[in-house]
């Protein structure tokens, strides 16, 4: 009986160190697909207040209150819940789930959840309103001038190899 029950637990040992393993290996596997080592998130708890610019090389999560500018064009921000921010926000994907008063530009994109208030401006080439959420402003999700000229060089180059292509088949 007593055989048994030991099986069970070291049976429940091997999960356990096969599910760490498997996380560990999954976090290794998006550093490498993303080309660099993460750096880590940093984040703003909710009794914290900040006045001025935010920037920096990790990913942000705002808990807390924010009145300035929030530069973090190749990092994720998100707002929590309880985030209050009166600043305008450059980031790559902006999550939104607590209060904004300012202007937010997202490299990717831009979600409101249904938790989410802002007034504000948004640019993006992808914004998500989820049902629920509060806003009030523009949305621009004009793609820019970098992407449209990434797009016209794409297209160039490939009529240029299928041209070369059509020729040596000659």
């Amino acid at each position: 009986m007593f055989e048994r029950g030991k099986a069970i637990l070291d049976n429940l040992e091997i999960k356990k160190t096969i599910h760490t393993n498997s996380n560990e290996s999954r976090v290794s596997t998006m550093s490498q697909r993303n080309g660099k080592q993460s750096r880590g998130e940093a984040m703003i708890g909710p009794s914290i207040v900040i006045n001025g610019k935010i920037s920096g090389d990790e990913n942000l999560t705002i808990e807390g209150t924010v009145e300035g500018s929030i530069e973090l064009p190749n990092q994720d921000v998100l707002i929590g819940q309880s985030g209050r921010i009166k600043a305008d926000i450059h980031g790559k994907v902006v999550h939104i789930e607590g209060n904004i008063e300012g202007d937010i530009t997202g490299v990717e994109q831009v979600i409101i959840s249904n938790s989410g208030n802002v007034r504000g401006n948004l640019v993006a080439p992808r914004v998500t309103l989820e049902d629920g959420a509060v806003f009030k402003g523009s949305i621009d999700m004009d793609p820019g001038e970098p992407l449209l000229e990434k797009t016209k060089a794409a297209v160039k180059d490939k009529l240029q190899k299928e041209s070369s292509d059509i020729e040596t088949a000659k």
